[in-house]
């Protein structure tokens, strides 16, 4: 094999990146094996003198102490990778501890300050700020419940939650009860019968939250330590307007605790509560068949799905013996059932026997 003039490199110390590790990988592996195929490589062989094609593998294999010179240094020989691994991959790892403690360091810095620009009029100039894009919007949340000190107080109604997102929320939860902050949430009662709700009531109650139910329609609303609330936005769910007016999240406040007072706790099942919201949904069904309200928007109100409303309709013409919502409405008007008293429906006789 023709040869040219002698020209090594020598093993010095350097900093190794991602190129060099595919250069390992690829032609400085073929090389590798070659060296040792042939027990060694000659320094003057044409395929690793300068301009030669793996000369840049040469280079590497010396630098990291894979070919080294023999007695009379004409020669390359293999030597066993174990020697050579500590020298890149030690460094490499001490530098990656570095890196992730030195980001911690600069993610708490900018989190106090983002702490507190968010708790500022100034962030939004004004006291109210509007949320463009659901992932915008998760974010503050997290943020903000991050934030928090001593409460969370939060309404959400029961459609458009599944299992991960509601686990996500346990997680999140379950992080605040531990540093202490106190958590209610308000739910409708149809939250009752998902499965779902009742892993995640389980989950946050175990920790010291608090989940009551109750009939009426309300929408999202969640309060921070009473100070910064957030509510759905006009355009719908993909927006949402976060209030840090004093006077506006006391309101808000003050709603939720109203509607706490008359909320049912999510972990009392005993038959006479379940009997009592039983008959608070179908005093809510009365109420909206009575008001005209077609079935999506009385469903929604309910906190249940169309089919499902449509069953209570059904139960309710059973109960009266009518053919028709059109009879329903006769029989339950001939009776002065308004649907503003559950005690309405109790004992109800059929029309039909009075």
């Amino acid at each position: 094999m023709p040869k040219k003039e002698r020209q090594a490199p020598k093993p010095r110390e350097r900093d190794y990146g991602p190129a060099d590790r595919q250069l390992l990988e690829s032609d400085a592996a073929q090389l590798f094996e070659v060296a040792i195929s042939e027990i060694g490589i000659d320094a003057a062989d044409e395929r690793v003198v300068d301009g030669g094609p793996w000369r840049a593998a040469f280079e590497i294999l010396v630098s990291l102490g894979l070919l080294a010179p023999d007695s009379a240094g004409d020669r390359y020989l293999a030597r066993d990778p174990a020697g050579s691994q500590a020298q890149v991959v030690a460094p490499l790892g001490q530098r990656g501890a570095e890196l992730i403690a030195e980001s911690s360091r600069w993610a708490n810095a900018f989190g106090a300050l983002s702490q507190t620009w968010r708790r500022s009029p100034v962030a939004a100039h004004g006291p109210f700020t509007e949320l463009r894009d659901s992932t915008a919007i998760v974010k503050f949340l997290q943020e903000a419940a991050d934030d928090a000190t001593f409460e969370v107080i939060t309404a959400q109604p029961q459609t458009g939650r599944g299992l991960d997102q509601l686990m996500a929320s346990a997680e999140k939860e379950i992080e605040a009860l531990e540093r202490g902050v106190a958590i209610r949430t308000l739910y409708q009662h149809a939250a009752r019968r998902n499965s779902a709700t009742h892993k995640y009531v389980r989950l946050v109650t175990q920790k010291g939250a608090e989940v009551r139910t109750l009939d009426e329609f309300f929408n999202r609303l969640i309060v921070f330590d009473r100070a910064l609330a957030v509510i759905p936005g006009a355009a719908g769910t993909s927006t949402a307007v976060v209030i840090r007016e004093p006077s506006v999240v006391a309101y808000l406040v003050d709603v939720f605790e109203r509607a706490w007072e008359r909320s049912r706790p999510f972990s009392n099942q005993e038959s006479d509560t379940m009997r009592d919201i039983a008959g608070e949904q179908r005093a809510m069904t009365i109420r909206m068949l009575i008001q005209g309200y077609a079935d999506p928007a009385s469903s929604k109100r309910l906190g249940v799905s169309p089919r499902t409303f449509a069953g209570y309709v059904a139960d309710l013409k059973m109960e009266f013996d009518a053919e028709t919502r059109f009879q329903l409405g006769y029989y339950m008007g001939q009776r002065g059932i308004t649907g503003d008293d559950p005690a309405e429906l109790k004992d109800s006789q059929n029309p039909a026997q009075k």
